[in-house]
């Protein structure tokens, strides 16, 4: 099934490259709720799990919702998790990218021909899932939406009931002033409505707006208002139409009030004096300290002005000595380098010194390597697989030559055998030599009881680059990946002696 699915998707990539438009959904699938009849798998979309919209099959056969699909391949090529959890993941066959399928127009039909009911509780429609996606889907009565403003869910027959009684966050109009205003903010409202109605605490006079109410309590005579002498102590509250009477009543009483006020004030003003007093006493000290400490100041200010000219040449003298420091700072910095420089000449020519004095010119060289163990372990670690030995030379103006040697094996030799290799060097009379280098190679390792040598020796291949003329520092070393199999030297041997071996390489002169 997935060859012919990718036989006819091939098909239709070469004359038909991109879906029509028209069959691009924007919902993901129906409802599983929506088939009356029993549900089948291959009418469920492979991502959303639901019953396919627009079903488009990509190359590998699995069929995805037109929505899906699209949503899946938004960021780049995806890879197809039915066909991972299936086990049939095939590059590039599972690979999920845009354009990588085509419209399934069996499957939609097959689909859109299936029977159906409305997924939403309460609704009693039937029919086909074409006719609930073109004719109900949209238009259900039973559908769950929610409220803009109070964010309820609700059904779509409750909307106008909810949007008029129930919901919290509706707005009103005021039934005095006729302004707009939310449900929850109606007390608020009332407290500063210009139109509500207030009541006349002294007329009793009814529906007063308030906006009208300060001009009625000025005018009514019924209204009660504090006695003209409240702020020496009367707390009586009189009508308007009888404030005259009361005064009369109460001058007896009036007048005692404002003799006790009198003499309240009096005391105060005679506390008040004393104040006066003693802050003009303390006024006149703070005066004879201000003076004090104006002279003070005086003092300090020529102190400060003498210190500040003492610090200005101390700051001279310091940019002085900055510079100084730093014209120094740049001396030692040369004088670091010029060090650096004749260091390094120094361990240069201490490298040649050793180099010199290791050196043989008769063609037969033997090369001491001490502690064998450590550097068997680092060539097994791969730290340090190899090691080269100090050069040699045939004669003082011959060749110039030097071993190489792996300790734990190269080539076909890894692992199982000591490697070891010669190495033509570039040396200082290679003009004067004949080339290529043709002389019989001998490679020992010592037994240090003189009885058994392991040797190895061979005649140089004059075709190959390894014994041409050097254009570089080495040519590519040429020897016995095989040399020494490497339990022979795990057991008790006399090759290796108090951690140390011996290779001898012995040049045949013959000829030169």
């Amino acid at each position: 099934i997935l060859i012919l699915a990718g036989t006819y998707f091939n098909y239709l990539s070469k004359y038909n490259p991109s879906p029509p438009s028209s069959l691009e959904g924007n919902k993901p699938g129906f409802p599983k709720k929506i088939l009356a009849n029993n549900l089948e798998n291959k009418h469920l979309c492979k991502s959303c799990q639901k019953v396919l919209r627009r079903p488009l099959q990509a190359q590998c056969g699995h069929r995805f919702c037109s929505f899906c699909f699209h949503k899946i391949v938004s960021a780049g090529p995806q890879t197809c998790s039915a066909c991972i959890s299936e086990d049939l993941f095939e590059e590039p066959a599972s690979i999920l990218k845009l354009g990588g399928a085509f419209p399934d127009n069996a499957a939609r039909r097959e689909v859109e021909a299936l029977a159906a009911v409305c997924p939403n509780e309460g609704c009693i429609w039937t029919g086909t899932i074409k006719e609930f996606e073109a004719r109900h889907e949209d238009s259900c009565d039973f559908m769950i939406i929610l409220c803009p403003s109070c964010k309820e869910l609700m059904r779509v027959n409750e909307q106008e009931r909810h949007n008029e009684r129930e919901c919290p966050e509706r707005t009103l109009n005021c039934k005095y002033c006729k302004d707009p205003f939310q449900l929850k903010n109606i007390k608020a409202h009332d407290e500063i409505c210009p139109k509500y109605p207030m009541i006349c605490e002294g007329c009793s006079k009814k529906k007063i707006p308030r906006e009208k109410y300060v001009d009625h309590i000025k005018y009514c005579s019924k209204f009660k208002s504090p006695c003209r002498f409240h702020v020496v102590g009367c707390n009586t509250s009189v009508e308007k139409e009888k404030i005259h009477d009361h005064e009369r009543q109460c001058s007896y009483e009036h007048l005692n009030l404002l003799l006790s006020v009198r003499a309240a004030l009096e005391l105060q003003l005679q506390s008040e004096k004393t104040k006066v007093a003693e802050l003009s006493r303390r006024c006149q000290d703070l005066e004879l300290k201000v003076r004090t400490f104006e002279n003070i100041v005086c003092v300090l200010n020529r102190e400060v002005e003498r210190s500040c000219t003492t610090m200005e040449a101390y700051n001279r003298q310091h940019r002085l000595d900055q510079d100084k420091i730093e014209i120094l700072n740049n001396k030692v910095r040369q004088l670091e380098r010029t060090v650096s420089l004749r260091d390094l000449s120094i361990v240069e020519i201490d490298e040649k010194m050793r180099e010199l004095s290791a050196a043989t010119y008769d063609g037969v060289f033997v090369w001491k390597i001490s502690d064998f163990t450590k550097k068997r372990q680092d060539a097994v670690a791969g730290r340090a697989p190899a090691m080269f030995s100090s050069a040699f030379y045939t004669s003082k103006y011959g060749y110039k030559m030097c071993l190489r040697i792996y300790l734990n094996g190269d080539g076909t030799g890894r692992g199982t055998h000591l490697s070891l290799f010669f190495v033509v060097m570039r040396g200082h009379s290679d003009a004067l030599l004949k080339w290529p280098f043709n002389q019989k190679v001998t490679l020992m390792l010592l037994d240090q009881n003189n009885r058994e040598h392991i040797i190895d020796a061979f005649r140089p291949d004059i075709s190959s680059s390894s014994f041409q003329r050097p254009v570089s520092d080495m040519n590519i070393a040429s020897g016995c990946p095989l040399f020494c199999p490497l339990p022979k030297l795990d057991c008790k041997n006399s090759y290796i002696r108090d951690d140390t071996i011996f290779i001898k390489v012995i040049v045949d002169l013959t000829g030169l």
